[in-house]
C-alpha cells in the first residue's frame, strides 16, 4: 500500500514501506514522518503505553533516510497538517540503515553546487521536487503516447548499435564491436523510415539518442531521450506540423489537468494549454519581423537558420504577433538540413523548426521518399557506401511521409523552468560526465 492509498483506509490496520524523513523525539512522544513516492504520512508513538516500549528504544536507535515496513492503525487527524492523518504503529522493521551523514542536504539545493549534486544523483533524486519532475515528464511522454495510439501509430523499438554511421559520418560515437567498428545511433531516422517502406504506416519510438558533440551548453547531451515520430501518405509537411501540433495540445491538457496547480506552485511556472493551430512563420518574415518590432540586426549571410539569440526573440514575437508560445517557422534552405528532408524545385526545404518558449524543440520534414532524388541528395552531401543500406529502402516503392523528434529532457526542461537539462535527465551524460 502506498501513503496516496491510506486515506482510503481510516480505521483499519494496514502495512506500508518508505524513507524515514524526519524524527521528532519528544518527552512524552515520539512522531517519524515517513515518505514514499506518493507523498508523506506522520507516525505517532505514545512513549507512556507499555506496549511501545520495544518501539519506542527502536526509534532511539533510528536515523532519518533509512527504511522501515510499519504495520498499524490510521486514524484520521485533522490536527495534523501532513494529509489530516496519522499512523499508531504496533510494528516497525528495519529494512535497511542510512549508514553515515549524507554528502549534502538535497532538501535544499541552494546549498551544494549542481556537479556534486549529480555526483551524488542517488540522492539529489530524493528530494520532493526532483520526484515531482519526473512524475510531470512521465505525464507528459504517457499522453503524447496516448495521442499516438489513438491515431492508428505503432510504437516500435530500433537498434542503437549501427554498422554504419546515422546521418553523416560527423558527431557519432565509435565503438568496438567483436572484430569491427560500430556506431552509436544518433537517431532512429532511417529504422522509422524503413518501417513505413515495410508499409507499417504510422510509428513512433521513445529511446535514447547519442550525439559526439562537445556542446557545454544548458540545452545539450552527449545522450538524450528522444521521442520520434513518423508517418506516411501525407500530402505535405504541414500534415506533419498539425499533427505535432494536436498532439502537444492534448498532452499539454492532460498534464494541465493533473498538475497545472502543482507546476504554478512548486515551480513558479504557468503551463498554457496552446490553441491549434500553431501559427507559422517564414524564416525571412521571422528576421524581418524581429528587426522592425526589436531592432535585432544580422548580416544577410546568417540568416539562412536562426541563430541562438533569434530563437530566443521568437517567443517574445509568438506572443506579441499571435497571442501564443509556440511558432513553427518554414522555408528554411535546404544546405543547412539532412540529405533526406524533400526539397521543392527552387530548392526549399519542405520541413520547419517549432520553436517554444524561445527554444528549438522539434525539427520536423516531409522526408524525400522518391529513390533517385534521395540519391542524388546524398551524393550532393558527399554520402555513399555509409548510406547505401538507407538508401536500398527506397528501391522498391515508399510511400510520401514524413515525421519529427522532441527531446524529452528539453520539453520537460522548459515545461517546468529548469535551468539546465543537467537536471532533467535521469543521469547526464556530457562531454565531461560518465558517472554515475
Amino acid at each position: 500500500m502506498t501513503i496516496q492509498e491510506l486515506k482510503n483506509h481510516f480505521n483499519e490496520e494496514v502495512e506500508i514501506s518508505g524513507f524515514v524523513d524526519e524524527i521528532r523525539n519528544l518527552k512524552w512522544v515520539q512522531f517519524l514522518v515517513l515518505r514514499d513516492q506518493t507523498g508523506k504520512v506522520q507516525i505517532t508513538i505514545e512513549k507512556s503505553e507499555e506496549k511501545n516500549k520495544e518501539l519506542v528504544s527502536l526509534v532511539d536507535s533510528l536515523s532519518v533516510e533509512s527504511t522501515v515496513k510499519v504495520k498499524g492503525k490510521i486514524l484520521e487527524s485533522p490536527k495534523v497538517k501532513m494529509g489530516g492523518m496519522e499512523l499508531t504503529p504496533n510494528d516497525i522493521l528495519i529494512t535497511s540503515r542510512n549508514q553515515g551523514e549524507l554528502p549534502f542536504n538535497y532538501k535544499d539545493p541552494s546549498t551544494v553546487n549542481l556537479d556534486t549534486r549529480l555526483d551524488y544523483r542517488y540522492i539529489d533524486l530524493r528530494s520532493e521536487k526532483n520526484l515531482l519532475m519526473f512524475q510531470i515528464q512521465s505525464t507528459l511522454v504517457r499522453y503524447m503516447r496516448e495521442y499516438l495510439y489513438q491515431e492508428g501509430f505503432t510504437e516500435i523499438h530500433t537498434p542503437k548499435l549501427l554498422g554504419a554511421a546515422s546521418e553523416s559520418g560527423s558527431e557519432v560515437f565509435e565503438v568496438k564491436y567483436f572484430d569491427r567498428n560500430a556506431y552509436l545511433a544518433q537517431s532512429p531516422q532511417f529504422y522509422k523510415q524503413m518501417a513505413l517502406a515495410a508499409g507499417f504506416g504510422r510509428v513512433f519510438e521513445v529511446a535514447p539518442c547519442f550525439r559526439a558533440e562537445n556542446s557545454n551548453t544548458s540545452r545539450h547531451a552527449t545522450e538524450f531521450t528522444s521521442f520520434d515520430v513518423e508517418f506516411s501518405y501525407i500530402n505535405s509537411f504541414h500534415d506533419v506540423m498539425d499533427l505535432e501540433a494536436n498532439m502537444i495540445q492534448y498532452a499539454f491538457e492532460k498534464v494541465h489537468d493533473l498538475y497545472g496547480d502543482t507546476i504554478r506552485d512548486v515551480f513558479g511556472m504557468e503551463l498554457k494549454v496552446p490553441k491549434t493551430p500553431f501559427p507559422k512563420m517564414r524564416l525571412s518574415d521571422v528576421y524581418q519581423e524581429l528587426e522592425e518590432r526589436y531592432g535585432y540586426h544580422i548580416d544577410d549571410s546568417e540568416k539562412n537558420d536562426l541563430t541562438t539569440e533569434a530563437e530566443r526573440l521568437t517567443y517574445q514575437l509568438a506572443q506579441d504577433k499571435f497571442d501564443s508560445e509556440f511558432l513553427f517557422v518554414i522555408d528554411f534552405p535546404a544546405e543547412k538540413r539532412a540529405f533526406y528532408h524533400m526539397r521543392d524545385e527552387n530548392g526549399i526545404l519542405q520541413g520547419y523548426d517549432l520553436i517554444w518558449r524561445g527554444v528549438e524543440i522539434t525539427t520536423g520534414a516531409q522526408r524525400e521518399h522518391r529513390y533517385e532524388e534521395i540519391v542524388r541528395n546524398a551524393k550532393e552531401k558527399g554520402l555513399g557506401d555509409d548510406v547505401k543500406f538507407y538508401l536500398d529502402f527506397f528501391k522498391h516503392g515508399c510511400p510520401p511521409h514524413g515525421g519529427f523528434a522532441i527531446g524529452v529532457d528539453r520539453i520537460t526542461m522548459l515545461l517546468l523552468g529548469i535551468p539546465s537539462l543537467k537536471e532533467t535527465q535521469f543521469l547526464f551524460r556530457g562531454p565531461n560526465r560518465l558517472a554515475p
